[in-house]
């Protein structure tokens, strides 16, 4: 059998960043977020042998990239896809890659993923013990809820935990206000959501907003800041697409109607992709998820539920189990109400489901480097 030419490309001229001479970012890539802090971590010899390019979409095996004024397919070097571990070791949207361009900026190949800020991930959908990576240095994330049967405090609570344990600041935002002037109750229903949301999240910045009418879109985008870059976060349905085409001030994205029984929308959005808007900043919509996980988040949990764990370490016993234990602070704080039992049941869920998914990552990791292992005495006994 014939094997396939190995496939030579024509490197094109790009800029690169000389970390002798360069002492601040080039304007093209300051325009998609790269700063300082990017400047600090990166690797000399990959600075002196590669350019840098912000990856913007995700496809499957397919990346797009950029370095501020053009888009370029690209495909992960044989070392990068071999040498991965896990998908942590692979770019995502959002992240900051090591690469060079081809043949007149029409194909590109990435060599490395350069260190993150901040990384956005959950437990991949089902019974994979593994990572699913959302999305790399995202400064603010906007968790987007609609001010119907969508609106879930358990849920908002999750994507807190997420949001907490990867650095990122949180912003909420309550979409489809306009059902509140429709709905007669709609005042009094909106301020008791709002007192829930208070509850949880005293500290985190709310805002309640309508695509049908623009109502507050002004401010959201006031809330952008150019060079930093926002996500969009929530279930299918609840307007993040809307918003992001209201942001953009055209239909660039396609939307779907809602169903007036469930109160659910289908996906609109299918991939998440890198937007530029003409403020400077950079948002990204990610699909509707269906499912959340929680993967090693202990410092999100203790962000999100800082009431209760700030109590946990007031326990008298370090294994306390918060039941009939006395000098429990837990206990106390329940029956006074200072915390309320479905708040505490949904930390005790994420907090069991933490733990285990931890144990299962940990030994699922063993595994691999067992395996790993074996493999290369395998090959060495076969040399001799």
């Amino acid at each position: 059998m014939k094997l396939n030419a190995l496939r030579t490309f024509k490197r094109s001229p790009i800029t690169r960043l000389n970390s002798h001479e360069e002492v601040r970012p080039i304007p093209t890539l300051e325009r998609l977020g790269y700063d300082s802090w990017f400047q600090r971590h990166a690797d000399e010899k990959q600075l002196a042998a590669h350019g840098i390019a912000r990856v913007i979409a995700v496809h499957k095996d397919r990346y797009v990239i950029s370095q501020g004024d053009n888009e370029i397919i690209a495909e992960l070097s044989g070392n990068l896809l071999y040498g991965a571990d896990s998908p942590m070791d692979l770019p995502t949207t959002g992240d900051w890659v090591y690469a060079d361009a081809y043949d007149d900026d029409t194909h590109a190949i990435i060599y490395g993923v350069m260190p993150r800020k901040t990384l956005l991930k959950r437990k991949a959908v089902g019974k994979l013990v593994e990572f699913q990576l959302i999305a790399a240095n995202i400064d603010t994330a906007f968790v987007v809820q609609s001010l119907n049967e969508n609106f879930n405090i358990a849920r908002l609570e999750r994507y807190l935990v997420m949001i907490n344990e990867s650095g990122i600041e949180p912003v909420i935002l309550l979409s489809k206000s306009d059902l509140v002037v429709e709905n007669k109750m709609g005042n009094e229903e909106h301020e008791d959501t709002l007192k829930r949301i208070r509850a949880v999240a005293p500290n985190v910045l709310v805002m309640a907003f309508s695509n049908l009418n623009d109502a507050h879109i002004s401010e959201i985008a006031q809330l952008l800041t150019p060079g930093l870059s926002y996500c969009l976060l929530g279930s299918s349905g609840v307007g993040k697409t809307s918003l992001l085409n209201s942001l953009l001030g055209h239909e660039k994205f396609e939307t779907k109607a809602v169903s007036n029984i469930q109160s659910k929308g289908r996906h609109t959005t299918t991939s998440r992709q890198l937007i530029a808007l003409e403020s400077g900043a950079i948002i990204l919509d990610t699909p509707g998820m269906r499912e959340l996980g929680g993967l090693f988040v202990d410092h999100g949990l203790d962000e999100t539920f800082s009431e209760i764990t700030d109590l946990i370490q007031q326990c008298r016993f370090s294994d306390c189990s918060h039941t009939n234990e006395k000098g429990c602070a837990i206990l106390p704080a329940l029956e006074a109400g200072a915390i309320s039992p479905e708040r505490y049941q949904n930390f005790q869920k994420l907090k069991k489901e933490s733990d285990f998914n931890q144990l299962s990552y940990s030994e699922k990791r063993q595994k691999d480097k067992q395996l790993g292992k074996l493999i290369k005495r395998t090959i060495k006994n076969k040399r001799r």
